[in-house]
Parts: C-alpha cells; sequence; structure tokens
C-alpha cells in the first residue's frame, strides 16, 4: 500500500524537508558550477556529465543490490524504450541548459523552470485528456500572457525558457508512463547514451586536449565531479518524495528557479529589466494560482477524485 504522506511522523517531516531544501538549493546553484567549466564547450560538459554519471550512478545500484531492477527494466521492451526516449529528451535539456548558463542566458533558463509546472498542466490536458478547473486555467493564460509580453516587448520568442519547460515537461511524463525507481532509470539513461558521449569526446579530442592543457586540475576535477552533481539531488529530491507532503515539495521547487534567477541578477550581472518585471510578474502570478489549487486538491481529495491511470 502506498505511504500516506499525510501521516508521516514530525521527525520524517522536518528529516524529508531538509532533502528537499538540499535538492532543490544544489539545482538552484547549479549555474555557479557550469560557470567554472565554461573553459570547454557545452557539448564536452554533456559528455562527460553523461559519462561520469553513469559510472557514479551503476556504483550506487550495485552497493544497493538494485542491479536486478536495472535487468527487469532491459528486460521490459516497452521500459526500455520509455528509458531511451527519456534519455535522449533529458540530454538535449542539460546540453541547453549549460549552454545558456555559460552564454548568459541564466534569467531565460530560470524562467523555463518557472513555466514547467504550468506545461505539464497543459500536456495533460492535451496528451492525457485531463480536464482544468478555472484557477489550472487561469494560471496557464498567465503564464502565457508573461511569456507573450516579453516576445512582444522584444520582438524574440524565449525559446530557451520554452525549450527547458517542455523538455523538462516531456521528461516527467515519460517517466510518469515508465514507472521506475529514478536512480534505476538515471542509471539507464546515461548508460544509453554513454556511447554518444564517448564518440563526441573522441571526435572533438584535439579541442578536449587542448582545453585540458590550459586549466588546472581543479577545472578538471569539477568536470569529472559533474557525474555526481547530477545524481545527488536527484537522490535527495527521491527521499523528500518520501518523507513530506506534496504540497511541500509542490512549494520547494520554486526555490531552485528563485536562487538561479537571483544569481543571474545580482551576480551575473544579466540585464533585468522593466519588461523582464512585468513578465515574471505575470508568470509567479500564474503559480500562485496554480500552488492555490494544487493544495485545495490536496487537501480536498473528495472534490477532486484521481483520473484514471494511463
Amino acid at each position: 500500500m502506498a505511504k500516506d504522506h499525510s501521516t508521516t511522523s514530525p521527525t520524517g517531516n522536518v528529516r524529508g524537508i531538509y532533502y528537499a531544501l538540499a535538492a532543490f538549493m544544489l539545482w538552484g546553484f547549479l549555474p555557479l558550477y557550469w560557470k567554472t567549466l565554461q573553459s570547454f564547450s557545452a557539448g564536452i560538459i554533456l559528455a562527460n556529465r553523461i559519462i561520469w554519471s553513469a559510472l557514479f550512478v551503476f556504483c550506487l545500484l550495485k552497493k544497493r543490490n538494485q542491479m536486478s531492477m536495472v535487468k527487469a527494466v532491459v528486460r521490459d521492451k516497452q521500459k526500455l524504450f520509455l528509458v531511451f526516449l527519456s534519455a535522449v529528451i533529458i540530454s538535449g535539456n542539460w546540453f541547453v541548459y549549460i549552454w545558456a548558463v555559460n552564454a548568459n542566458h541564466v534569467i531565460e533558463a530560470s524562467m523555463g523552470y518557472y513555466i514547467n509546472p504550468l506545461i505539464v498542466i497543459l500536456m495533460g490536458m492535451l496528451i492525457l485528456k485531463e480536464k482544468l478547473n478555472r484557477m489550472e486555467g487561469a494560471a496557464i493564460i498567465l503564464a502565457f500572457a508573461g511569456v507573450f509580453f516579453i516576445t512582444w516587448q522584444y520582438g524574440q520568442v524565449p525559446w530557451i525558457s520554452l525549450f527547458l519547460a517542455t523538455s523538462f515537461a516531456l521528461y516527467g511524463l515519460c517517466k510518469k508512463m515508465v514507472q521506475v525507481d529514478s536512480l534505476v532509470a538515471l542509471g539507464l539513461e546515461t548508460v544509453i547514451l554513454t556511447p554518444l558521449a564517448i564518440v563526441y569526446l573522441v571526435a572533438n579530442r584535439s579541442t578536449l586536449m587542448h582545453t585540458l592543457q590550459s586549466v588546472s586540475w581543479v577545472t578538471v576535477a569539477l568536470l569529472v565531479l559533474s557525474g555526481v552533481l547530477t545524481a545527488l539531488p536527484l537522490l535527495w529530491f527521491a527521499q523528500a518524495a518520501k518523507l513530506v507532503t506534496m504540497s511541500i515539495l509542490g512549494f520547494s521547487q520554486y526555490l531552485s528557479p528563485s536562487i538561479s534567477l537571483l544569481l543571474g541578477i545580482f551576480l551575473f550581472r544579466e540585464p533585468f529589466t522593466s519588461t523582464h518585471v512585468i513578465s515574471f510578474a505575470l508568470i509567479w502570478s500564474g503559480l500562485l494560482i496554480f500552488s492555490l489549487a494544487q493544495t485545495h486538491k490536496i487537501h480536498h481529495p473528495k472534490k477532486h477524485p484521481p483520473k484514471e491511470a494511463v
């Protein structure tokens, strides 16, 4: 039987909050990490992230005796296909995020993760045929009004935000359909991508070797540790999901883009104009309405019966 989050112990709840804060804070501060590696191209960073993640995660799976779970997914062709699809989608998401950070688009990247929950709702309506209530509909309208406003003012679609939001929503959809342990899924996703990552590094070996000769051993160590940095917040998030209510987890997710936004404005000194203020205000208003709607669903489940599984 699934664990009832509402009956978690006070101690477990506090531990869960710590895990959630650790995960979302680490994700929020990732731009600082990628900035230290900007001597390398986004492709080389991504390839290393994939390879070292695969090695680190499979060491964890071996230690936790979860290799049988990996074999079970590999034997299931439908699950394996969905994991493959997830791998392709998340690699695109990682690449664009790393590129955006090192190309000084941290603010636009943070906008993508604010929009993401609302893209998830929209996909639920379009793909899973879920019905929206008035509050959810209003939330989506406000968020896209914010996107439209910044597009209209600058005459350029914020494609980084929309790509990150949409790709992460599609990734979440695949994860929902495959229903595999998060660590097992990450291990398989990175293993699937590892051959391509190795081919990419070999094809770009001259650029890689030239860069390695010009950076310190600390930078090289940070490049290798990108695998650990990929897996740790995922593990913490999984622990938090077991210990806290969905409302706490839902509100916590906005910590990550908020940290990135503040880094973009105050540390990296990216432009944050009145247009950005109005656009973000519309998106934040949509998120507030969305959060209230989700909280109402959690506390009044009888008024919102669960939808049939797809």
